[in-house]
């Protein structure tokens, strides 16, 4: 299944900041320490033009470096703190795709096509308060949110692709599809084409052949009795 571009949209799409996701750091961006399980640590947000770029950092180097003075003074648009939580053993299991899996996903294909579809998948998870809205930026005239994900610590850039409410029905119901058959849908089973038979014919009957001149010319039947 295929996201119908909206008209006008596509190329406005591509020319904003591509969304992403960067995830939390195992060690200090400034001095290279690696965090220690529950370990508190600042996260900073850089507008690079292109992109934003993420930067963790220990609470000794935010202390050191950041801490005091305005944030325009230090180069970051955005600030929050957190916890590190050490990463557990994955365990390999078929799951069936949720709002999250598909929202990574579409992030990792960036395609301007499922902008309107990651932001409804991103609106779902934070209602659900699975992604907590950690900043609302505006970039080339377009809204952006700044999401976190609390358990891993990742953060998604979603752009706000400003839908009409004539869009939604249709958004919504892409998000549904995806949901429910991934970004590879299985293809419609063919029907066998069915060949109609041809009725029946009945024999007819042979037209009676005239008698010709002279020819015998066989007697009636007697009427019955």
């Amino acid at each position: 299944m295929t996201l119908a571009a909206r008209p006008g949209t596509l190329g406005h799409y591509c020319d904003m900041t591509e969304w992403n996701i960067q995830s939390r750091a195992h060690a200090c961006a400034a001095c290279g320490k690696p965090f220690a399980d529950q370990e508190a640590y600042h996260t900073l947000l850089f507008d690079e033009r292109a992109d934003f770029r993420r930067s963790d950092i220990c609470q000794a180097c935010w202390q050191r470096q950041y801490s005091e003075g305005a944030r325009d003074r230090k180069g970051f648009v955005s600030y929050w703190q957190g916890v590190f939580v050490a990463p557990q053993p994955q365990v390999e299991a078929i799951k069936k795709e949720t709002a999250e899996s598909l929202l990574r996903k579409l992030i990792e294909l960036n395609d301007p096509r499922y902008i309107p579809a990651g932001y409804i998948l991103a609106v779902m998870l934070e209602r659900k308060r699975l992604l907590k809205v950690k900043e609302q930026l505006m970039r080339d005239g377009q809204r952006v949110f700044i999401y976190e994900q609390p358990a891993t610590g990742d953060v998604f850039t979603i752009i706000d692709p400003a839908l009409q409410l004539n869009q939604l029905e249709q958004v919504q119901h892409d998000v549904a599809a995806l949901l429910e058959h991934g970004l590879n849908p299985p293809a419609p089973e063919s029907q066998p084409a069915t060949v109609q038979a041809a009725p029946a014919s009945t024999p007819t009957e042979a037209p009676p052949v005239p008698a010709g001149p002279g020819a015998p010319v066989e007697p009636e039947a007697p009427p019955p009795s």
